[in-house]
């Protein structure tokens, strides 16, 4: 019996679980890819997005909220937001605890396969901090929603004034 085979099998052990690793510097970057054009990919679709304009200029946030749908064979976790719009994008869940009203933020969004999740009023919805340039009510504000293996969904919110 050669010893060959047993070496063999290790080095190309070895060369394909260096092939599987992420190293930082040599990971792909994670895609954005529009919900319309997934190009095979499942995706959530991000739709019936609005943000709640807060009036006057001394309260620097806003609230976003949309619909997520998850037409996917399997679950997906939203784990952050961004916009070009916003300096801070979050995700929090306002709850009614002893008669008072409690906002907090929420670490990640799980939505079952086939799925959504709805972020409105009084429940989940996005915290949108420190705009760059106020927006106007009519605009309409790109909004990116991160997903736990990198990808990245778009969607399009329109400004709304708050109503009492």
């Amino acid at each position: 019996m050669r010893p060959l085979p047993a070496v063999s099998v290790l080095l190309l052990s070895a060369c394909a679980l260096a092939a599987c690793s992420r190293d930082a510097a040599t990971a792909a970057p994670p895609s954005t890819i529009p919900a319309s054009a997934a190009g095979g990919q499942c995706l959530p679709q991000v739709r019936d997005g609005w943000i709640r304009l807060v009036p006057g200029d001394d309260m620097p946030m806003d609230a976003g909220y949309a619909t997520i749908d998850n037409p996917c064979d399997v679950a997906v976790v939203v784990t952050a937001a961004t916009s070009k719009a916003y300096a801070d994008v979050s995700l929090h869940e306002s709850t009614l605890e002893s008669g008072m009203s409690r906002m907090r933020p929420v670490p990640e969004l799980r939505i079952a396969a086939h799925g959504q999740a709805m972020l409105e009023p009084g429940g989940l919805h996005l915290m949108l901090m420190a705009p760059h340039a106020r927006p106007k009510v009519g605009d309409r504000v790109a909004i990116q929603v991160r997903l736990q293996d990198g990808r990245r969904v778009d969607g399009d919110f329109d400004v709304r004034a708050m109503t009492p």
